[in-house]
Order: structure tokens, then C-alpha cells, then sequence
């Protein structure tokens, strides 16, 4: 069984993209290498200072509560289809669609370039140490931008000319480094100064700074999941490497951030964790290789942001994301035989140093938080629907639980206004923008995904049984028009699909079977295969809410007689039909909607034959309705029909006209039943449209009409079944000099409340 969402349409080919074949240890190196990085060694004890031991295990745990449910909801998709390249952008993008994976995408990139910086950024700060010596050779002060600036162009050109390989050899040496500055931290004793002194264990220093804040500024320490998951594309087994490779290293950070939380709180004073960066180097056995820790864990969390931006960058190109064909060309090009991102990279460079100039740290942190919980959400998001979805594609090797993916899901979003509403607000308008930016660009164009497919599809399978099984045995207290329409001249005649549109806008539901005449084997049903796109693309151009599909029946008759039996589109049975003709229809056409009249009165559903001609509902303004002494039992029904026509911007402006022809005698007390009707309905009629015309035998009903509604858009009349029976199919021929004429008679009894 294929799956159709993995199929790409990519203006360059991932499956002809090369790779290094990475391994496990690869992405374990990446996301470790990230995740232990500068704010370990710089915010941890600020933030033990601020909020207490207590606070920071809690912002640990929050922070884990959104990146486990997001390494097991990765691990999960990673198993069941390959993830090539672009990491997280593929997954979202294959799930979600391109524009909206894109709209995604682009922020997953901005934010991955923007780490770059924010890293390079934290290892100025491992120099600090050194300013008093850069001081008195230079005679200049030592600021974070004149390591930043240089060091984010260098680092990033070295990966840019030689490739991911030295990156990743790199990593081994580094992570190498920054695991022995762990140890020695941990080895250490705790300070002088606790000996007697208040702790950091339930709360930090007085008037610190507020927990969401500290969140905010320390959550960075929880993104480097992505990292491994970036070199989707390079690595030899994916399906293996990812799982294992991000689940090891979430986990190892996880043990970490707790031991270096309570070594911390236990090892120095409030005090001096809140003001003092690098109190770590205080702590540990030997004081300088914190900062030589530092400086690792920031070049390996800043190399692996260089790995993964690029190719994100990349692969958003390959789907033609990028306004010009010429740019998504250039950055989306591959260098040798290992597809290197090259031109990618270079663009990330020159972004990332641009970036490198804000130089404030907790800003940068701030901004990176929001678009890594976007992805995060998106993530768990996916995993959680894809569970909902049910769909026989989605069989994933290791499963997690659906109930986790949707705590991730819902934590992300949560979290992102807990922090900084701001930033939040503006990361999802942008994002936004960006959608509607990207789906004008593709001319209005919808490509969701089967995911959505399977979830709609899910969603109206539940909400369908609830309704069947709620109306069972039961009559249903209000009335609304569930309409079904059988016609063979679909795209010759256009007002009953037109009049079909206006009832199902918002109050009713339409359905629009395309009749083929004759009896269904394999040449008729490739012939309704061919019409049914067809169809679709007439509804759409409409705007319309109607149902459609083909049906082959050798009979009008028959054809209603399969529909009549098939549930609609609410999951419950229909309870109208509309037929159609022309006044220059032969006799024949009439004849054949009568047996298809008696029909519908048997299986107690409403029809209504609408009478069209030439105007085309004129200029939808005049709607009229006419009651008689003879088809009383309609009038709720045409006054709802008509209210409900009245919901269409289509009719926006018309007003309804009420004429009611009653015998002389009963003029009274029709007319007061007529008005506590309109009333009590609540239906905007005024006074003023409502016209009670005294009748008599003598009086010539046609010529009644004919004088106050020639003009009329609409004119809606009712009819019986022994009225038609009596007169026969000709009686739906009255009233010639009326336009557009909409007949209806009740099967049941409707009441308005």
C-alpha cells in the first residue's frame, strides 16, 4: 500500500539527493552537542539564583514535558516513512502540505540560523575571563561582537568548503571536551560561602526575576532535538538513527540539567548564582575548563545549527518555496557527490553574522524559543493526528501514545503565550502571512495532505454516527432543508444546481447526484470517473457547500430510488428533493417528475420542482411566497425556505413578500394564524409585506398572480398531491407570465417555533 502524502512534487528530486551515511552516533552527537550547550554554562545557575533548585527541576520538567512528547512523536514518524532531507521541515511538510509546511519551514530555518548567532553570541562570554588581558595589549574594551562577528563568519565557511564531514568529525572531539568539563564540574566542591548561608532550594534571591521569564530565557537548553533529526538527509538508516540517536540524547539531558540544577543550588549562594555567569568555573575541581567547556559547547551546538539550517534551507528550495525559479534553483543546487548544501550555506552565513550583530543574548533566546515551540507543537501535533486519523498508511515501527503527543501539542502552544505573549503573537501572525503569502503565490491552490484527509474524514465518520444514533426513533423538533437534487443536464442548466447552492449555504445541507442514464458497467464507470472532477470544479467555481457525485440509473425513478435510500452527507436521511424544467420542456419531462413526485411522497420527503427560465432569478430583490385555502399545510415550509434563501449574500438585500388568497369568510382568522406565525417564528418579515387578497370562486387565481408578481426574482407557490393528481403534470404550467418559479408541497408536518 503506497502512501500517497510522501509523494513529491519537488522541483528538485530528494530521493536523487546524495548523502554521507551518517549513523546513529551522528545524531546522538548533533543533539547532544546542542543540547548541552551555552545555557548550561551560563543561565543554569542564574537561573537556580532566581527561582530556586525547586523552580529550576520544574522549568527541567516543563521543558521535558514538550521535548519528550516531540522525541517520541519523531521517533514515531521517523519509522514510518524515510525522512529525507530537511528533518523537521519533511516531516511537517509531508504531513501538513507544502504551504503550510513551508510557512512552518521558514520560521524552523530563521530560528535555526538565528541559533547560530545566538551560540556564537554565548562564546564570547567564555572569553570574559581573558577581557582584562585583551585590555591592556589592545587598550580597547573586549566586546561579545568582536568574537561573534568573526567567529560565526569563520565557522560557518569552514562547513561551507568543507562539508558536514569535518563538521561531524569535529563534534566527536568537541563533545569529547565539553563531557570532561561536566565531570570536573560535578567533581567539584561546594563554595566557601554556603557553609551557614540560605540556599537556593525553595526560592532564589529577593526581587528576582519572574518564573515564565527565567522559562523563557533557559528553554533554548530544550531545542536541540532537532538538531540530529536536520541530517535526515545524510544518514544511511534513518528509520534506526533517528529514534535512537534523539531519544538518547533527550534522555542523557535530561539527567544532566538535574544533577548540574541540584549541584548547583547546593554549591554556591543565591547571590552569587544570580549574578555570576560562570559560576560554574567556581565549582568545578579545575576553574578554566568551564570556560573551555563553554567554548566547546557553544562550537558544537552553533555546528550543529550550521549542519541542519542549510539543509532545511535546501529543501524548502527543492519544493519551490522561493517566489523565482532562479533562487530555488541556486539554493536549492547540491555540491558533489554528497548533495552538499553550499549555496544554502553560504546564504545562511551571510544571515547568521547579520544576526551575530544584535549581540544580546537574551533576546536572541527569546526569539528562538517561540519558533522552536511552533515546531515542537507541530511536531506532536502530527503524531497526535495521525493517531486520530486511523489511516492504514501510517504504520510506524515504534508508537508512542496519542495522549503524549497532544500534551506536547497543547504544552508548545500554551507555553509560547506564558512566556512572552508578544513574541508569541508575532511568531504565529508572521507564520501566518506566510501561509496566505505562499497559497496566493500558488494561485489559491490546496494541498493538504492526506493526514488532514484522514482526519476530516475521521471527524465526519464520528459526528455522522452521533447524529444517526441521537435521531433514531426519534422525529427531530426542527426542521432544516437536507436537500438531494438527481439531474442529467448538470452542466447545460444551471439554476437548479444555483438554487441548490443558496439552500445549502448555512442552514441546509445539498446534495447534486449527476444522472447517467443506462446500466453501470466498466465504461459508464469510467465515464462518471472522468465527469466527477468536473463536477467539483462547478461547485467550486460557485462557491457552493453541495455534495456532488454521479449516479448511473436506467430511470430518473430509479436513480431517486437508490439516493432516497443512501444516507446524506449529515449521516441522517434526506428530507427534500428538488426537480427541475423548463417551461419549453416536452410533456414527457413532466410525466417523468410526477413518478418521481409520488415517489418521494411515499418515502415522506418533501418536493419541490423548480420552474426556470430565461431571467435567472433576475436580481434576487423580489421574493415572493403564495398561500391558498388549498396548500395551508405548506406555508411554514415555504416561509422557511424563503428565510433560508434569504441567508445568501446572493439575497442579502431582497425583501419577502407574503400574498395569502383566502376565501371571503376566512379572511380573519387566517390572516391573525398568519401573523402569531410570523411572529412567534421570528422571521423578518414586515407587516408591511404581508397582503391578505380576498378570493372567491369567481376570482381567476392565475390572473391574481400574475398582477402583483410578474415582476418578481422568485416566486415560491405550494401544490398538493391530489391537487396534481386531479389536473395531472400540466398543472405546474400555470402561471405563465410569472418568471422563475419555485413549487413546493410538505411530506410532513413542519412546525416553527
Amino acid at each position: 500500500m503506497t502512501d500517497t502524502s510522501t509523494t513529491s512534487t519537488a522541483t528538485i528530486d530528494h530521493d536523487a539527493a546524495g548523502g554521507h551515511g551518517f549513523g546513529t552516533s551522528s545524531v546522538f552527537l548533533a543533539s547532544i552537542s546542542t543540547i548541552l550547550g551555552a545555557i548550561l554554562f551560563l543561565r543554569f545557575g542564574y537561573a537556580v539564583g532566581h527561582v530556586g533548585m525547586v523552580g529550576a527541576l520544574v522549568i527541567v520538567l516543563i521543558g521535558h514535558l514538550v521535548t519528550l512528547p516531540t522525541a517520541l512523536a519523531v521517533s514515531e514518524i521517523a519509522t514510518n516513512r524515510r525522512v529525507e532531507g530537511g528533518g523537521a521541515y519533511f516531516i511537517i511538510s509531508r504531513s501538513f502540505g507544502r504551504t503550510i509546511g513551508a510557512s512552518i519551514g521558514i520560521a524552523l530555518y530563521v530560528s535555526q540560523a538565528i541559533s547560530i548567532s545566538f551560540y556564537m553570541i554565548a562564546l564570547a562570554e567564555a572569553f570574559r575571563p581573558a577581557a582584562g588581558y585583551f585590555e591592556r595589549w589592545t587598550g580597547l574594551p573586549l566586546d561579545n561582537q568582536m568574537i561573534a562577528l568573526p567567529g560565526t563568519a569563520a565557522l560557518c565557511l569552514l562547513v561551507v568548503f568543507r562539508g558536514a564531514n569535518i563538521g561531524v568529525r569535529a563534534l566527536w572531539g568537541i563533545v569529547a571536551i565539553l563531557a570532561l568539563s561536566l565531570v570536573m564540574f560535578f567533581a567539584g566542591s561546594p563554595m566557601p560561602e554556603v557553609q551557614g548561608a540560605d540556599l537556593a532550594i525553595f526560592h532564589g534571591i529577593a526581587g528576582g526575576d519572574a518564573f515564565w521569564l527565567v522559562f523563557a530565557i533557559v528553554f533554548p537548553a530544550f531545542t536541540g532535538l532537532v538538531a540530529g533529526l536536520g541530517l535526515s538527509g545524510d544518514l544511511k538508516d534513518p528509520r534506526r538513527a533517528i529514534p535512537v540517536g534523539t531519544l538518547a540524547a533527550t534522555a542523557t539531558g535530561l539527567v544532566v540539567y538535574v544533577a548540574a540544577v541540584v549541584k548547583l543550588a547546593y554549591s554556591a549562594t543565591p547571590q552569587l548564582l544570580a549574578s555570576d555567569p560562570l559560576v560554574m568555573s567556581r565549582i568545578a575541581v579545575w576553574g578554566p575548563i568551564i570556560p573551555i567547556g563553554l567554548g566547546c559547547a557553544t562550537l558544537s551546538s552553533a555546528l550543529g545549527s550550521i549542519l541542519v539550517a542549510p539543509r532545511t534551507l535546501q529543501a524548502l528550495a527543492a519544493d519551490g518555496v522561493a517566489p523565482s525559479d532562479r533562487v530555488n534553483r541556486y539554493l536549492g543546487a547540491g555540491s558533489g557527490a554528497q548533495n552538499e548544501p553550499r549555496n544554502a550555506a553560504l546564504v545562511t552565513t551571510v544571515f547568521a553574522v547579520a544576526c551575530a550583530g544584535i549581540g544580546a543574548l537574551d533576546i536572541v533566546a527569546r526569539i528562538v524559543s517561540m519558533f522552536f515551540m511552533v515546531t515542537y507543537g507541530t511536531l506532536c501535533a502530527i503524531s497526535f493526528l495521525e493517531h486520530f486519523a486511523a489511516r492504514p498508511s501510517y504504520r510506524p515501527s515504534f508508537r508512542t501514545k496519542w495522549y503524549l503527543s497532544l500534551l506536547g501539542a497543547v504544552l508548545s502552544f500554551l507555553l509560547m503565550f506564558q512566556m512572552d505573549p508578544g513574541f508569541a503573537l508575532l511568531a504565529i501572525l508572521l507564520m501566518i502571512g506566510t501561509y496566505i503569502g505562499l497559497r496566493s503565490g500558488k494561485g489559491g491552490e490546496d494541498d493538504l495532505a492526506e493526514i488532514f484527509r484522514g482526519v476530516m474524514t475521521q471527524t465526519t465518520r464520528h459526528f455522522q454516527l452521533m447524529l444517526q444514533r441521537s435521531s433514531f426513533g426519534r422525529r427531530d423538533r426542527e426542521w432544516r432543508p437536507n436537500v438531494i437534487a438527481v439531474g442529467e443536464r448538470t452542466f447545460e442548466r444551471t439554476a437548479p444546481l444555483q438554487m441548490l447552492t443558496w439552500i445549502s449555504r448555512r442552514q441546509g445541507f445539498g446534495t447534486y447526484l449527476h444522472l447517467m442514464r443506462g446500466r453501470l458497467n466498466a465504461a459508464k464507470f469510467e465515464e462518471s470517473e472522468r465527469i466527477l472532477p468536473r463536477l467539483v470544479e462547478l461547485t467550486e467555481a460557485r462557491k457552493s457547500a453541495v455534495v456532488v457525485d454521479t449516479l448511473v440509473s436506467p430511470s430518473l425513478r430509479t436513480a431517486l430510488a437508490q439516493a432516497y435510500q443512501m444516507p446524506s452527507v449529515t449521516g441522517r436521511r434526506f428530507n427534500t428533493t428538488l426537480f427541475e424544467f423548463l417551461a419549453t420542456d416536452e410533456d414527457s419531462r413532466l410525466v417523468e417528475i410526477r413518478d418521481g413526485f409520488d415517489l418521494a411522497w411515499e418515502s415522506r420527503i418533501s418536493p419541490l420542482v423548480l420552474r426556470h427560465g430565461e431571467r435567472f432569478f433576475g436580481s434576487r430583490h423580489d421574493l415572493h411566497l403564495w398561500f391558498t385555502w388549498n396548500d395551508y399545510d405548506n406555508a411554514e415550509m415555504m416561509i422557511l425556505l424563503a428565510y433560508v434563501l434569504l441567508g445568501h449574500p446572493d439575497w442579502k438585500d431582497a425583501e419577502i413578500r407574503i400574498f395569502a388568497a383566502y376565501p371571503r369568510n376566512e379572511v380573519t382568522e387566517r390572516e391573525n394564524r398568519l401573523i402569531e406565525l410570523i411572529e412567534a417564528g421570528r422571521l423578518p418579515i414586515a407587516s408591511r409585506n404581508l397582503q391578505i387578497v380576498p378570493t372567491d370562486d369567481a376570482s381567476n387565481f392565475e390572473e391574481l398572480v400574475a398582477s402583483r408578481s410578474s415582476h418578481a426574482d422568485l416566486v415560491l407557490l405550494g401544490f398538493t398531491r391530489e391537487k396534481l393528481l386531479q389536473r395531472g403534470p400540466d398543472y405546474l404550467r400555470r402561471h405563465p407570465k410569472v418568471g422563475d418559479v419555485l413549487f413546493v408541497s410538505a411530506a410532513e408536518r413542519i412546525t416553527i417555533e
